[in-house]
């Protein structure tokens, strides 16, 4: 099962778009499967925004991102039309993790949205942080009706972009509007640890279904 993630977004604005979407479709989805030890590939559009685009792929370990297999085709070996592309798309995030909640659940068939929150914490509020993550604001998300999975990464790498990302896999996008979202989301503690929160990154994803 998984437990590591690489996921990767960006914005689309200063691509052209139909190009971003072949070569992820034709090239890049299809090489990354072919690495041992990356076990899926999902693809997903900004709810709002179809310029917003997020990739998830569940790992093995966070080990696979250090492979012979993977550094064959990642880095100075990417092919031209990777360098083409990503050299054109405005990187948002970039983050490689380990799971910690559930530990090694893998992406849940049948999602038509993704949320996904990319948060670091202050510094010396970590173990506020994941005592609130882990006892509180996950479970009760994960508990709305149409949440299909909750599951929750540190990052692997403490030069990462962000320190933890959190990925719900849902019913549909509506799903993080409802008032049942709400009320799991707005608690005492969750206000109280907003100040601590840094750089977040919050997307609301529907499946990427085809050409948009």
């Amino acid at each position: 099962m998984a437990k590591g993630l690489l996921l990767m977004a960006f914005d689309l604005r200063t691509t052209h778009a139909d190009e971003f979407h072949a070569w992820y479709d034709r090239e890049h989805v299809p090489e990354r499967l072919r690495v041992p030890g990356f076990l899926n590939a999902e693809r997903w559009i900004g709810e709002d925004d179809p310029n917003l685009h997020i990739a998830t792929y569940d790992l093995a370990s966070h080990s696979v991102l250090r492979s012979p297999a993977y550094l064959a085709v990642s880095g100075a070996h990417q092919t031209p039309w990777t360098k083409r592309v990503t050299a054109m798309a405005r990187r948002l995030l970039r983050f490689e993790g380990t799971q910690i909640v559930p530990g090694d659940a893998a992406a849940p068939e049948g999602a038509g949205g993704l949320l996904m929150a990319a948060i670091t914490p202050k510094p010396g509020t970590e173990a506020e942080f994941t005592a609130w993550y882990n006892e509180e604001h996950l479970p009760q998300l994960a508990a709305v009706p149409g949440v299909l999975a909750a599951r929750r990464f540190q990052a692997a790498d403490r030069a990462s972009e962000r320190g933890f990302v959190a990925v719900y896999h849902l019913r549909d996008v509506a799903v993080s509007h409802s008032d049942a979202w709400a009320k799991a989301a707005h608690t005492p503690w969750t206000e109280r640890m907003r100040p601590h929160l840094l750089d977040t990154i919050v997307m609301r994803m529907k499946r990427y279904q085809g050409k948009v």
